[in-house]
């Protein structure tokens, strides 16, 4: 169940669940993490309706998220439901840990050392020689990377030293580890961005701002990756005292909007996605029959 944030996809993963008695495996990066609640609209229990959840509150605010120890855990998962004659649902729209469950990818691992030197040359020259560097020794891989994204690069560069391998040998493919079908929710660009405008002020109404305060006391600022994630890394700015709530709020709808359409691009571009309308009065039914056809 893939698709763009505020879309609807956490409600029907939980109906198809319960159609076709299944259980539910968190692909959202930042529902991985305990006490991100108002922020990420994860659903309540109640919400849930018994539906068995799997992959979320793992891990503390102050820890670094990792596709692949996601990889590591989620695959466990689906094999034990698989096993167990259940349905698992793999529900985010985060598209690389859906693609790093469903798809033959590799994460080649680090060197703290190549990644300091790296860092430190993007922090003194940018990413424009790096970017240049990089096409030099991998142009597929300097092709797919903006040329602005200097964490990509140097991730690239990284990988590339490490291994002695192109970093586009390690992106993703559309290698099927697992037969699945994928379901992805179409909003119009104009509701979309209306549905995520509505959103954040529940958010903010709902006590964002409270749970994010309540957060920095457990070390949120330091975590390198929940300190990034939408609306927390706003409210902090507001609370630092750089930004007033209002700006926090506005900038917080633009980011997700503008997070949203990079969403659609990248499950846009995977062919095996089925795009549903999100306002089908038959939603659930197309859905259901969707999974039925394939699985036959």
């Amino acid at each position: 169940m893939v698709g763009p944030t505020a879309a609807g996809k956490s409600d029907l993963a939980v109906e198809l669940a319960l159609r076709l008695g299944g259980e539910v495996v968190n692909a959202d990066s930042m529902q991985f993490y305990r006490g991100m609640d108002i922020g990420t609209a994860k659903l309540s229990p109640a919400e849930m309706r018994g539906v068995p959840h799997h992959l979320l509150d793992i891990w503390d605010v102050t820890r670094p998220a990792s596709v692949a120890e996601f990889q590591r855990l989620a695959r466990p998962i689906l094999d034990r439901l698989l096993g167990e004659g259940v349905v698992p649902i793999l529900a985010g729209g985060s598209g690389l840990y859906v693609r790093a469950v469903l798809d033959d990818l590799e994460f080649p691992g680090t060197d703290p050392e190549i990644r300091a030197r790296l860092e430190a040359e993007l922090e003194r020259s940018g990413p424009a020689p790096l970017y240049e560097q990089l096409r030099g020794l991998d142009p597929t891989a300097a092709a797919a990377i903006l040329p602005s994204n200097g964490r990509r690069i140097v991730r690239a560069l990284e990988v590339i030293e490490l291994s002695g391998r192109p970093f586009s040998a390690t992106m993703p493919s559309y290698d099927a580890v697992y037969d699945s079908v994928q379901i992805g929710l179409d909003v119009p660009r104009p509701v979309l961005d209306e549905r995520i405008a509505l959103r954040v002020h529940r958010m903010w109404e709902s006590g964002l701002v409270e749970e994010v305060r309540a957060l920095a006391a457990r070390g949120l600022a330091e975590g390198r990756t929940a300190s990034r994630a939408l609306g927390y890394a706003q409210v902090l700015r507001f609370l630092s005292g750089e930004w007033t709530e209002e700006q926090a709020m506005e900038e917080t709808i633009r980011a997700t909007r503008r997070f949203a359409r990079r969403q659609e691009s990248w499950f846009r571009r995977d062919p095996r996605v089925t795009w549903l309308p999100y306002d089908a009065p038959d939603l659930v039914e197309l859905a259901v029959d969707r999974v039925r056809t394939c699985g036959s």
